[in-house]
């Protein structure tokens, strides 16, 4: 059976957060279904892309994988101008991470497409033990 309206979509995603919070591996789980528990440092950014059914339409994500060392930081903008979406990710563990994710989210505001879909994740759900930042510090 045939559908009408299917629709082919490219959508540029953007990974943003500081070294170690795991923008790498949840990219790798999302595109390849991996996980590497000890994922080198990426230099610059990685280039993914994955495909997804999403109602009648395809979706492309062409997804950016930045690198999270601050001498990088001002490589970002080239890597988010024209982003449909942006995830910054922190991890739970460490709380200079979730502050630093902070910042990423005011550069985005200001800096950012304004009609880009922005989500922040929280990482690392799996070291419960060691969590630093509570759920009552992310709805501030």
């Amino acid at each position: 059976m045939a559908t009408t309206g299917n629709k082919n979509i490219n959508a540029k995603l953007v990974l943003l957060g500081d070294v170690g919070a795991g923008k790498s591996s949840l990219v790798l789980r999302f595109v390849k279904g991996q996980f590497v528990e000890f994922q080198e440092s990426t230099i610059g950014a990685a280039f993914f892309s994955q495909t997804v059914a999403v109602n009648d339409a395809t979706v492309k994500f062409e997804i950016w994988d930045t690198a999270g060392q601050e001498r990088y930081h001002s490589l970002a903008p080239m890597y988010y101008r024209g982003a449909a979406a942006a995830i910054i990710v922190y991890d739970i563990t460490n709380q200079a991470s979730f502050e630093r994710a902070k910042k990423w989210v005011q550069e985005l505001q200001s800096q950012g497409n304004p009609n880009m879909v922005t989500a922040l994740a929280g990482n690392k759900a799996d070291l419960l033990d060691a969590r630093k930042v509570t759920s009552e510090a992310r709805s501030k």
